[in-house]
């Protein structure tokens, strides 16, 4: 790991990473879970880290229930795809609550992403990258969410010159007021965040009394947007990564940065960069020297250094970004 005055981490030559084959081809290969009393306990699943794969700034619709104080334990509840989920991890178990094994299946094992071995995207990133080594180990077990798409977006128009508390904040006001279901889980309310045409008459007045100031207006044209069938899901999962950049950023207030989230977040495109305040520091101590930049620059800096691992390694740089460059 560079420490800060005496140098960068060196930048060798490298061809663009390619995903690997990481999709395991039977259950057996995948993980071992099983029906208990109505709740799944999934076990000998590597690479997973509740904590770290929530706290990571991908997400925004959880509330943690216990302190962080116990070591190898957490708990948490979320909310996503019109669930309520609470999930707890103590070791190497992890314990889906009131969940049935159909859910498990459709639902949160792609929402956890846990089909994909991680072992071997961190040992291709390490391998053409080794200055990432340490982050990569003392962050191990981040998995990249595939969450709702309209969710998505909304909560990252809203995540705009805002803080994650104050995001989380908005997210559950929002979903208290317009959303479906809800769920308390030792006193902690969480409600399923609205779908579009339960957000379509909602007015900008009305989603600025949740505090989305200035965003009220972005949010409204994305609803619209994606009620009127502009934004297709599966039309955007097809298109490759500059157009589907492009058709998202016609939406008011998106930009590269939110299109990129989305895209890397709900849409599968998994070599998507996000480059914010944050990765914009982050790339420049890293690999310049603290050089100033600009965001296209390293956009495409990125690109060519990670190439389809490029939403993994972006992962990695955030968690090296909020520990080191405060």
């Amino acid at each position: 790991m560079v420490v800060e005055g005496v140098g960068v981490w060196s930048v060798p030559s490298a061809q663009p990473l390619a995903l690997p084959d990481t999709n395991r081809s039977t259950e057996s290969d995948i993980m071992n879970y099983y029906d208990d009393e109505n709740n799944i306990i999934l076990t000998d699943i590597p690479d997973f880290d509740l904590a770290q794969t929530l706290e990571c700034g991908q997400c925004f619709h959880f509330v943690r229930l216990d302190d962080g104080e116990r070591s190898g334990f957490s708990d948490y509840v979320l909310a996503a795809f019109d669930k309520v989920l609470r999930i707890s991890q103590e070791g190497d178990k992890f314990t889906f609550y009131d969940t049935s094994k159909k859910d498990f299946e459709n639902i949160w094992i792609p929402y956890f992403d846990l089909e994909r071995d991680y072992g071997k995207i961190k040992a291709q990133i390490v391998e053409k990258n080794p200055e990432l080594a340490d982050v990569v180990k003392e962050n191990a077990g981040i998995r990249l969410l595939d969450q709702d798409f309209f969710e998505t977006l909304i909560s990252f128009i809203i995540s705009q010159n805002n803080r994650i508390p104050q995001i989380k904040k908005v997210v559950a006001d929002i979903s208290a007021e317009w959303g479906y279901g809800k769920c308390d889980v030792d006193g902690e309310i969480l409600y399923t965040f609205p779908d579009a045409p339960a957000l379509a008459n909602v007015s900008e007045d009305e989603l600025r009394a949740k505090k989305t100031g200035f965003r009220a207006a972005y949010i409204c044209d994305a609803v619209a947007r994606f009620n009127s069938g502009e934004l297709e899901e599966r039309e955007l999962r097809e298109a490759d990564l500059a157009e589907c950049e492009q058709r998202l950023c016609v939406v008011k207030g998106v930009g590269t940065k939110v299109a990129n989230c989305v895209m890397l977040f709900s849409l599968g495109k998994r070599d998507a960069f996000p480059i914010d305040v944050w990765m914009k520091r982050v790339l420049e101590h890293v690999y310049f020297g603290g050089e100033e930049k600009d965001k296209s620059f390293l956009a495409c800096f990125a690109r060519d250094r990670y190439g389809e691992l490029g939403g993994y390694a972006q992962q990695y740089l955030f968690a090296y970004a909020r520990e080191n460059l405060k």
